[in-house]
């Protein structure tokens, strides 16, 4: 969506990967502009070069600031961010961090009651065709000669396991079977366990070295194997794809969105 004034952009966790890949795509476009950068309490004053030589201001200050802030940061920020803009009314959210408890999930959920959030555990265009594909697959191979197991691999820094995307692909794959994914969830595997479970949906992780994303979705039948899967080559795609939504955010009424709403699957 275009808009005559430049939509203005807070960065959350400036300092970090993300925080940097956003500012350098926000950076390169007419129809967007960076309002506040903020990153951890105590960071406030700092000169950002990399950012034209922006200061980091403080969380209260970028939400006064700003018409939607991109958050890639940690469940606890994020969290706090969206209790904040709860309370303030504004400005819209996109939250893209992982690792959410159901409560902090809940805080988000809320926040969504008074302004537009846009919250997904991955941007990617590619990753959201993807799941679309894998619930339709998991719709048409059934539980009784199909296994379905989700493979990640992440670099040596991610704490959270198994990744946002992981699971996104997991409940995808229960969508289409028309169950839930924590009925059906396979996630440890040690010693004599027995034999795999008709139905369950395994999960795979590996993590090590500077690998930005891989996600495999495997169906393995009795005589032939299905595998859909996408790799990550930039973190660039995820701040393209929040700024994607930060973009189309601008105007919308309060609610929670996903980034199949962003690219037009929904309604």
């Amino acid at each position: 969506m275009a808009t005559e004034t430049p939509v203005r952009i807070g960065i959350a966790g400036a300092l970090g990967r993300m925080g940097r890949a956003v500012t350098t795509m926000v950076e390169a476009r007419s129809d967007l502009t960076i309002a506040a950068l903020y990153d951890a309490p105590g960071s406030e004053g700092q000169i950002v070069e990399a950012a034209g030589g922006r200061v980091l201001v403080t969380r209260a200050q970028a939400v006064e600031a700003c018409d939607a802030i991109i958050d890639f940061t940690i469940p606890a920020a994020s969290a706090a961010l969206a209790h904040l803009v709860a309370d303030k009314g504004g400005p819209a959210l996109i939250i893209g961090s992982t690792g959410l408890s159901d409560a902090q999930e809940a805080v988000i959920a809320q926040a969504a009651a008074r302004v537009p959030v846009v919250r997904s555990r991955s941007f990617s265009l590619g990753v959201n065709t993807l799941l679309g594909l894998v619930r339709q697959a998991a719709e048409r191979l059934g539980p009784e000669a199909w296994d379905i197991e989700v493979f990640e691999a992440h670099h040596n820094r991610k704490v959270d396991a198994p990744s946002g995307t992981a699971l996104m692909l997991g409940e995808a794959a229960a969508e289409g079977r028309g169950v839930k994914l924590s009925d059906v969830s396979d996630r440890g595997r040690d010693g004599i366990t027995g034999p795999r479970k008709t139905g369950d949906i395994g999960f795979s992780v590996m993590r090590g070295g500077d690998i930005i994303g891989e996600h495999q979705v495997i169906f393995a039948g009795q005589n032939e194997i299905l595998t859909l899967g996408h790799s990550s080559r930039d973190r660039a795609l995820f701040a393209q794809g929040a700024v994607q939504a930060a973009l189309w955010s601008s105007g919308k009424p309060a609610g929670l969105y996903d980034m199949l709403d962003v690219l037009g699957f929904k309604g």
